[in-house]
């Protein structure tokens, strides 16, 4: 239990003190340039260390390479020291660092680079920015060698930073690469809190098509809730009555009449769940997620998360380790409820079903990256911290919620006894089978959130950094809301139809969104990126399998579990024998 304390607070402290250091400078003081990931230009994912292409360093020496947080190393950041001299408010006059003689294997690799457009990423006091290798003029190749580097300051603190890069050398083999670079110091009055500013594009994000997105999903919510609270409660309001006048009925003219109704299956819709095991394990890891989406998305909002390189990821990792008592209290409540005996093994379930697939697609994404030598593959260091994350902390912290889920909540208590025989289930038209309201019922929830989809796809696979976290928690309530309206009228009609198979069909209903997530996925990878190769391809479609795997699997425990207490209020209310 001590070693989960630890390791907890290691990973807490290493998310708290994200910082190089307190990005503050005294005259005179050396300001780091690192040096990033070089790749091409269409495949964002698809990068490599900047030193694998023939390009020298500075003349200083003494600072080599390193890791900050757990979620850069996955991120694939990859910083090298570039041996640049700049100090603080100290400007540098045009001058050679060093020189690059091109063999020809520099210069395939180069040609490479420049065909493929190449760039490369810096960062200066945690500041991104961006160059491209070089350029193409009709058949010459030419290669980008000086750099002009231009910061901005305000007080003792950095605001701005850009490089401009100049002089073309063609790349030829037996040519010397005479790298240079300057640097310019000027004052500014940019706050040191505004100075991502010029990294976000407002006129992208807040576009009006992504108001009126957010404004026709809250529309579709209020009329979902008025359309839901309408039909129910009238319909709801005429069973009652029939089922009240069918008491006061004897049992001859009981036997004659027509009965039929959600009320005939009072005997069988509390029957437990096939695979009662995986069922619970589905929903407890839902319900993870959801609590771990929400409050991360609390903190981004809060916190402004992405100014910091991997600290959305770092906090993520945190946030679902630390809530892995929610998935084993509902997992082994819910499995104790259903009659299971094994908890135990539902528990290692539980906490190994999502993070086991997550490390699985990882695993085979990062044999390809091992494959291409990018920086995308993952250090064995890492996969131990990751391994001990989820054996130090989130299994037992399962455990301890399985324990209590048993104890506290682990007793069925259905409002109608269970009939010892199952009822025989009547045949009914196509659209209200189970399999048709599985498929189709999370076309509404995925049309609330697509539009959403699209600002995030684009901030995630292409250069855009995503910062409005606000819409993102409205557009996060808004999918619940619509979630819950309709997996609730998709059940009581199945109910009405006398089919007692509601457990399976309304996680399936709400599930079926990350299904839809993943249609869009491959539509967008189609029609609005130009990626290709398959590093990057594999890199895409697993990545995108896991987020609808987690979006569908988050639906669905949403729409279960509206649907349940939908359910045992219904047959709470109505009087049966």
């Amino acid at each position: 239990m001590w070693n989960a304390i630890i390791i907890c607070f290691l990973i807490f402290a290493d998310f708290v003190l994200a910082d190089e250091h307190d990005h503050k400078y005294e005259d005179g003081e050396e300001v780091v340039l690192w040096m990033n990931t070089v790749g091409p230009y269409h495949n964002q994912q698809e990068t490599y260390k900047y030193f694998s292409l023939p390009f020298c360093k500075g003349p200083r020496q003494g600072i080599s390479h390193y890791h900050e947080t757990l979620g850069e190393n996955i991120l694939g950041v990859e910083l090298a020291f570039s041996g640049l001299d700049i100090q603080f408010k100290k400007n540098v006059a045009s001058n050679v660092y060093c020189r690059q003689p091109l063999t020809k294997k520099d210069h395939k690799l180069l040609v490479y680079a420049i065909k493929n457009h190449y760039w490369y990423q810096m960062y200066l006091d945690d500041l991104p920015i961006w160059a491209i290798v070089g350029e193409k003029n009709e058949k010459e190749y030419t290669v980008w060698t000086h750099r002009k580097i231009e910061i901005a300051y305000n007080g003792n603190r950095i605001v701005d930073v850009s490089v401009t890069t100049e002089k073309k050398t063609m790349v030829a083999e037996g040519t010397t690469l005479e790298m240079s670079y300057e640097v310019t110091w000027t004052e500014s009055s940019v706050e040191f809190k505004d100075r991502y500013d010029k990294y976000l594009d407002a006129s992208f994000f807040k576009h009006k098509i992504h108001w009126f997105s957010i404004f026709n999903s809250f529309m579709m919510v209020i009329f979902l809730v008025g359309l839901v609270a309408m039909i129910l409660m009238r319909t709801l309001r005429k069973d009652y009555q029939r089922y009240s006048k069918d008491d006061d009925l004897d049992d001859i003219e009981r036997d004659l009449g027509d009965e039929y109704g959600w009320k005939q299956i009072h005997g069988d819709v509390f029957r437990p769940s096939a695979h009662s095991l995986f069922f619970s394990t589905l929903i407890g890891t839902g319900c993870q997620l959801s609590c771990a989406a929400l409050v991360i998305i609390l903190l981004a909002v809060t916190e402004k998360l992405w100014t910091e390189r991997g600290s959305i990821l770092s906090t993520a990792i945190f946030v679902y380790a630390a809530t892995s008592p929610i998935n084993g209290y509902t997992g082994g409540a819910l499995y104790s409820q259903l009659g299971g005996r094994r908890w135990i093994r539902q528990s290692l379930v539980g906490a190994s079903l999502f993070p086991g697939v997550v490390c699985s697609t990882s695993f085979f994404i990062n044999f390809i990256a091992i494959s291409y030598h990018s920086a995308k593959a993952i250090p064995f260091t890492s996969m131990i911290a990751i391994a001990s994350i989820c054996l130090f902390i989130i299994l037992p912290l399962t455990m301890v919620g399985a324990v209590f889920g048993r104890n506290v909540s682990g007793t069925p208590k259905p409002p109608c006894r269970i009939n010892p025989v199952p009822r025989q289930i009547p045949e009914k038209k196509w659209f209200m089978e189970p399999s048709f309201i599985g498929f189709a019922g999370g076309i509404l929830p995925f049309g609330s959130v697509f539009i959403e989809m699209y600002f995030i796809f684009t901030s995630f696979w292409a250069y855009k950094i995503y910062y409005v976290y606000g819409f993102m928690l409205l557009v996060y309530l808004i999918l619940m809301a619509v979630t819950i309206c309709i997996t609730i009228v998709c059940i009581y009609f199945l109910l009405n139809s006398e089919d007692y198979r509601w457990q399976w069909t309304s996680f399936l209903s709400a599930a079926s969104t990350g299904f839809y997530i993943y249609l869009y996925a491959i539509y967008y990878f189609v029609f609005k990126t130009k990626m290709y190769g398959l590093f990057q391809t594999v890199f895409y479609f697993a990545n995108m399998f896991v987020f609808s795997l987690a979006f569908g699997i988050m639906c669905g425990t949403i729409g279960y579990l509206a649907c349940r207490i939908f359910i045992y209020k219904i047959y709470a209310t109505v009087k049966i024998d």
